[in-house]
């Protein structure tokens, strides 16, 4: 087991009401607010009017930026940064799910930069330490990104899709509706849960290193949520319990609480975040296709007792059976869930993607390295898993 230290000075709203307090969390960083948002869905579901109305009547000096990308790029981040230094901004607001809220990190960091150039801190995977403060409110379960020091950053002209970290970027408090969330379409719906359950499987729990009991049985808690409560909120897509379980879920997979010094290279990400980069793809989308084929590639006789495990505890796989069985039982449940409950698309061929820059892609998510987990991975064994997903 591994020592640890955990701190996430994040400051959470949670609920019906709390957009009340919007206003305060904002002023003690200044008047000056960037709104960071989308392709413009919170304009027609009321949130941006919402937000409008308790920023407006306190005297906050609103700009705009819209049109952040769902894989955000490091252009619109520095179209952003330059409004913050013309502007003089004091504190990004981000409002929307997981692609604003990245975007509204990387601007923050950018605007503390002499040039305003998001990419070099990207590419030279620079800790950020000195960032304008960032804000959310979230309007979508999925990448955990209102409660976490990282964001994902993409460069369509050299396809590359890179997180960006540091403890600046934590925000600095986070507003969760889940009734924000009630207009989603089922397609975002159901990507975002698996995105959520993707987290928790690939960041932490097969991982090598001993594990706290409790924390094992809390990362398969908030698996289990995720079954349980997407399918209901694709069905009903306002049943408020529903949307709550899957918002509170989707932060606490990633807000470092199931970490306990569990955290190894996650390599369903390393490898969908190169679909995304080479064919902006939707990155559960991306995730659900990847996840059944990776389990399959890892399981042999030494890691089908772990693979079991997540069967009998998230799907409800028989515990007496033979591990190899039961590996087998929960990667089809696993296949199941993502391509029958959730509806995704089940190859990378149906979205038109062919084998054409799998060598190069699977050698980007490597990063001159090999993968570790429950299973180390070099760029031969990605990319035959990319193979594996046509």
């Amino acid at each position: 087991m591994n020592d640890f230290m955990y701190h996430n000075p994040d400051k959470v709203y949670f609920g019906k009401a709390q957009i009340q307090h919007l206003p305060a969390e904002l002023r003690q960083f200044g008047k000056n607010v960037l709104l960071v948002y989308g392709g413009g869905s919170i304009k027609k579901n009321g949130i941006y009017d919402t937000v409008l109305s308790c920023l407006v009547k306190e005297g906050f000096i609103l700009t705009e930026l819209s049109g952040v990308e769902p894989n955000p790029r490091h252009t619109t981040v520095n179209r952003g940064a330059a409004i913050c230094k013309q502007a003089d901004i004091d504190v990004v607001l981000a409002v929307g799910g997981g692609s604003t809220i990245d975007c509204a990190k990387g601007i923050a960091a950018a605007a503390e930069t002499a040039d305003g150039n998001v990419w070099p801190l990207v590419e030279q995977k620079i800790w950020i330490t000195k960032a304008l403060p960032v804000v959310a409110v979230l309007t979508n379960a999925a990448t955990g990104s209102e409660m976490d020091a990282w964001a994902v950053i993409s460069n369509m002209d050299t396809n590359e899709k890179i997180g960006l970290g540091g403890s600046a970027l934590i925000p600095r408090a986070a507003f969760e509706n889940p009734e924000y969330s009630y207009s989603l379409p089922i397609y975002q719906t159901a990507c975002g849960s698996f995105d959520i359950f993707n987290h928790v499987l690939d960041n932490y729990y097969f991982s090598q290193d001993a594990a706290f009991d409790m924390i094992l049985e809390f990362q398969e808690a908030v698996m289990r949520a995720v079954v349980k409560w997407a399918p209901i909120a694709m069905k009903e897509p306002q049943n408020y319990e529903a949307r709550a379980n899957l918002m509170w879920a989707s932060s606490l997979a990633l807000n470092g609480i199931l970490d306990a010094g569990m955290m190894h290279d996650c390599a369903c990400h390393a490898m969908e975040h190169e679909l995304s980069a080479y064919y902006d793809i939707t990155h559960g989308h991306g995730l659900a296709i990847l996840t059944p084929r990776w389990l399959t590639y890892l399981l042999d006789e030494e890691t089908a007792p772990a693979i079991h495990r997540l069967g009998t505890a998230v799907f409800g796989i028989e515990k007496a059976i033979r591990p190899m069985i039961g590996a087998k039982q929960t990667i089809e449940a696993v296949s199941d869930f993502c391509f029958q409950t959730l509806g995704l698309t089940a190859t990378l061929s149906e979205l038109g993607i062919t084998d054409e820059h799998f060598a190069e892609m699977a050698k980007h998510a490597c990063g001159g390295r090999s993968l570790s987990g429950i299973k180390t991975l070099s760029s031969a064994d990605i990319e035959k898993i990319y193979r594996m997903c046509l």
